[in-house]
């Protein structure tokens, strides 16, 4: 999994803020004549959020997962994609997810330890 940073410049400090993560797939998703390998997983803004308890995409909830998964990837999963997927990508997936939610503070606290 790698990170594509966004560099936003504030008086004289530099913010690097992670809005991207691409999860390379162990078992490659077969869609018609395309294989797709590696999936960009984005920050989701909070329309995409909508209809989705917060509680149950922390809890990595597979349905909860499920909705919000189509709406910040590229290339777009579709559902049935996302049933067929392997269960160590869906948790690959999940994992950069909950990664996004987590406020600054507590991801400060766990790179510091």
């Amino acid at each position: 999994m790698t990170e594509k940073n966004a560099v936003t410049q504030t008086d004289a400090t530099t913010v690097t803020l992670p809005e991207h993560t691409v999860v390379t797939l162990e078992e490659p998703i077969a869609r018609g004549a395309t294989t797709i390998q590696d999936v960009t997983v984005r920050k989701p803004n909070s329309g995409a959020l909508r209809g989705v308890r917060l509680q149950a995409l922390m809890e990595m909830d597979v349905d909860s997962i499920m909705l919000i998964l189509p709406r910040i990837t590229a290339p777009a999963l579709t559902k049935n994609d996302l049933l067929l997927l392997a269960p160590g990508d869906l948790i690959n997936l999940s994992v950069e997810v909950v990664n996004f939610l987590l406020p600054k503070s507590v991801k400060s606290d766990f790179q510091n330890n």
